[in-house]
């Protein structure tokens, strides 16, 4: 009897320890906090809108690139989108993808198949591995294309203007300075 109440405390406690213990805001891992990490690219709120947010801060396009994030449309089957990195380009119409929250709620999937099923060859139309059923998902999931990990370039970046003081050139000059 006391080895039963003893156990039965002990498992009390550890359930009461795990409750204070566990912060109000944890909660399952989404695609976003997960994407943004693994890929670097500093884009916040819902995943359907990082392809608007991505614009003039990030290159975006419709070619896969290793490190490049896979940015979803919402749809009836994703109301808030989804966004996945690629980890490997094995063609121009399949990639593997490490993501979260796809095949199980708040877990991380690494290098699971994607393919491009656009009849464009866009990657706007997109077939992904979904665990429960052991292979591609029965459906294909609209896509805007890839946030590109680098922030865009900027032509006149590299470009530097110089003027002179006439004032002050001579003396410039006579130092050496130029």
């Amino acid at each position: 009897m006391i080895g039963g109440f003893r156990a039965l405390f002990a498992a009390v406690m550890l359930a009461l320890g795990a409750l204070i213990a566990t912060p109000a805001t944890a909660g399952v891992l989404q695609c976003v906090p997960f994407a943004r990490q693994v890929s670097g690219i500093e884009l916040y709120g819902n995943a359907h809108s990082w392809w608007s947010q991505a614009e003039g801060r990030y290159d975006r396009g419709h070619e896969p690139r290793v490190g490049a994030v896979l940015a979803f449309s919402s749809s009836r089957a994703m109301p808030v989108g989804h966004v996945a990195m690629v980890s490997k380009v094995v063609s121009d119409r399949e990639v593997l993808l490490t993501h979260a929250n796809w095949s199980y709620r708040g877990g991380i999937e690494r290098n699971v198949r994607a393919i491009d099923v656009s009849p464009n060859n866009d990657w706007t139309d997109v077939r992904v591995w979904y665990g429960p059923i052991g292979k591609l998902g029965l459906r294909s999931n609209p896509a805007r294309g890839f946030i590109y990990a680098h922030a865009p370039r900027d032509e006149a970046a590299g470009v530097q203007f110089a003027s002179a003081d006439r004032a002050t050139a001579g003396a410039d000059a006579a130092r050496g300075a130029y």
